[in-house]
């Protein structure tokens, strides 16, 4: 299912009819659709801001005849992407998103129900954003020549600020060095790399590559290691100090980590309280800093030189 059908599907009706006003173009270059209730709904294609009107798309800066989602728009959105069964995804919903098959993530804002504080549920939700997950085939052609030294692969961090394509970049690496001979082992927390429907991966992340997904990072790096035998185990997001002692194991299995990270600059991730030890140590053999959508990457070696 393309990106416009998956929008279609799970956007309420008269949400849906606005968006398929856009062209097919756009669609191939979306990344997200913000519906706020009885706010302007805006799109982002290709890093810009975008209202829709019965014209499709447009960079009115008075918003003019913009589509403005009522709070009934916004339930009826969210009974469909929750297929009218809020107690199956509660659990996600505890976190403050659905993902969708195919990887796409559905993050919502509003009225939280918290108990012993932590969120439990949601009374009313007024904002709604889908990040559209986009595989590219390719994307990390530039870089991998780079990721191997002496026919081996480097801990590799690719940094970047968010939207800014490091999942979709991380998605590709995993798929070329799976196709390449390497059992990959892949914890994807947040079903965002592999888009697993049912347990089977939607994308394409290779054919020597095991998911788990759904589960922490922590805890499926130490499963991996004990029960999968991977050659490269992969993670989005690392970034907890939970997550950093869980790469202590992997480092002394000899496997090798290949992980991403957020941040706009490598001396920006330095000051995450669980990642500097690994940062300071030259764990990392290689990192792959992106700054925005299209942008050249930037190779840095272990100790952040270019």
């Amino acid at each position: 299912m393309d990106i416009k059908e998956r929008l279609r599907t799970f956007l309420g009706a008269e949400a849906a009819g606005w968006v398929m006003n856009m062209s097919h173009d756009d669609f191939d270059g979306i990344t997200e659709l913000r519906l706020r209730a009885d706010k302007p709904m805006f799109v982002r294609i290709g890093g810009e801001d975008y209202v829709l009107t019965r014209r499709g798309k447009t960079a009115n800066v008075g918003f003019q005849g913009a589509y403005r989602p009522s709070a009934e728009d916004i339930a009826e959105t969210m009974e469909r992407i929750s297929q009218y069964s809020f107690y199956a995804f509660e659990t996600e919903l505890s976190h403050g998103y659905i993902t969708l098959p195919g990887g796409h993530r559905v993050g919502i804002a509003g009225q939280a129900v918290i108990e012993n504080g932590v969120v439990q549920a949601w009374r009313h939700i007024s904002s709604i954003n889908f990040r559209v997950a986009h595989s590219v085939k390719g994307c990390g052609d530039e870089v991998l020549p780079f990721l191997y030294e002496n026919n081996r692969i480097h801990h590799t961090m690719i940094i970047s600020p968010p939207g800014a394509g490091k999942t979709t970049l991380l998605r590709d690496i995993i798929r070329q060095i799976s196709d390449g001979g390497l059992t990959v082992g892949l914890v994807d927390e947040r079903s965002e790399v592999a888009g697993c429907f049912r347990g089977i991966p939607q994308n394409d992340v290779g054919l020597r590559t095991d998911v788990l997904d759904g589960c922490p990072k922590p805890e499926g790096m130490h499963m991996l290691l004990r029960a999968m035998a991977p050659d490269v185990i992969a993670v989005d997001e690392l970034g907890g100090r939970e997550d950093a002692k869980a790469v202590e194991a992997v480092l002394t299995a000899g496997v090798r980590l290949l992980c991403t990270a957020h941040g706009d600059s490598f001396e920006d991730v330095m000051k995450n309280p669980g990642l500097a030890g690994l940062i300071s140590r030259k764990v990392f053999g290689r990192y792959i800093v992106l700054s925005a959508p299209g942008a050249k990457p930037q190779i840095l070696d272990g100790g952040g030189s270019s």
